[in-house]
């Protein structure tokens, strides 16, 4: 039997208190919602029947809880996604970094959103979901080692070893950019104005000589089933979808992962996302979602 909460508050009101840091937690281990969202639930289970009585600090204790629920629930993924067709991409999120007072200020807000974007989601899919469970907890809400070994059942060297190992691995994929939020705005809107115009020369002007597009559709949308690069081939493609048109497309800027991004919608249902990756003043990486399950929660 669960101990009396009362001192606390509720074991609701306890777990309510931590569920959008669990599901920041679930969803940068796993890239989908609907899977960050299953973890959480199994984490409040389990919460709810356990004896709380010794738990000083629920946090942490649900950070653990929830950690390994992610892990297992990652490998299992993994699995599946080995019969995915074509290129598989994170769930777009919608965020706001500005308006919830829940989001921390400053250094640590950016740090939030730059663990979030899709360029670093990309590559935390390469790593082992060990190294991922280090990097998020570290790297995004600066856990210390030793409470991340105890999550883990790893040793403190261990872990740290894991950490290192990811670090060098993330930032060897994804160098960190300073991007300023208003020229993200302004190339996305580049580049929106340039498709939507089907005008090749002004994509150009806004892309990386090797930027790489790169789409999910699961096989059910459609979208190219492979990694396309260059400028000129990424172009020509964006610029030929434009050509071709889509009866009652309506498209607005939205927040994707900390960044702007575009939201395509037909008959009011979600059609395509597009988030940029930006550096330097050019775009970098264009990532394009048309798979419907993973669009059907983003709102016109």
């Amino acid at each position: 039997m669960a101990a009396d909460d009362t001192a606390t508050g509720t074991a609701t009101d306890v777990f309510e208190e931590h569920r959008g840091f669990l599901l920041g937690v679930a969803y940068r281990m796993l890239g989908r919602v609907a899977d960050a969202e299953d973890v959480v639930q199994e984490s409040w289970l389990r919460w709810s029947a356990a004896d709380r009585g010794d738990v000083r600090e629920p946090r942490a204790y649900l950070a653990r809880v929830t950690t390994r629920l992610a892990v297992d629930r990652l490998r299992q993924v993994r699995a599946r996604r080995e019969t995915y067709v074509g290129p598989w991409l994170p769930e777009p999120l919608p965020t706001d970094l500005h308006a919830p007072p829940s989001v921390p200020d400053g250094a640590e807000r950016v740090v939030l959103a730059e663990s979030v974007s899709f360029a670093v989601l990309v590559v935390l899919e390469s790593l082992s979901p060990l190294e991922r469970a280090v990097f998020v907890l570290r790297e995004a809400f600066g856990f210390p080692f030793a409470e991340i070994a105890a999550t883990l059942e790893r040793s403190v060297p261990a872990v740290r070893q894991l950490a290192s190992r990811a670090r060098s691995h993330v930032e060897e994929r994804r160098p960190r950019f300073e991007v300023d939020p208003e020229q993200q705005r302004d190339l996305t809107e580049r580049f929106l104005a340039a498709a939507a115009a089907g005008d090749l020369p002004g994509l150009l002007a806004v892309l990386a000589p090797d930027v790489r597009l790169i789409g999910d559709s699961g096989g059910k949308a459609k979208a190219p089933r492979r990694i396309m690069g260059s400028a000129d081939k990424v172009g020509r493609f964006v610029a030929a979808i434009a050509q071709q048109g889509i009866t009652g497309l309506d498209v607005a800027l939205v927040e994707f992962n900390g960044a702007v991004g575009v939201l395509a919608t037909s008959d009011g249902r979600p059609h395509t996302a597009l988030v940029l990756d930006v550096a330097d003043g050019r775009v970098h990486s264009v990532y394009l979602v048309t798979n419907p399950d993973k669009l059907a929660r983003l709102a016109p």
